[in-house]
């Protein structure tokens, strides 16, 4: 099991949040949620397909994401 790290973006609309991983956006890797913890919860998934399909295309990922051979927790507050 690998664990990836990688900086999200979130940003007030005028009626939602959108969320983007700055690495990731020009792969997908943007969505939007109704309330910022949607949002978040929205990017956690597309963040997972985008990483998933490069991995098994074999592209490389890019050097803003840290990899991690070991399972970890972050916390925003």
């Amino acid at each position: 099991m690998k664990s990836y790290i990688f900086r999200v973006i979130l940003e007030p609309d005028e009626q939602a949040w959108r969320a983007y991983i700055p690495d990731l956006e020009a792969k997908g890797g943007a969505t939007w949620g109704k309330t910022r913890e949607e949002a978040l919860g929205n990017i956690r998934e597309v963040a997972q397909l985008v990483i998933e399909s490069m991995l098994e295309d074999g592209e490389p990922l890019p050097t803003g994401i840290t990899e991690m051979s070991e399972p970890v927790v972050a916390v925003t507050v």
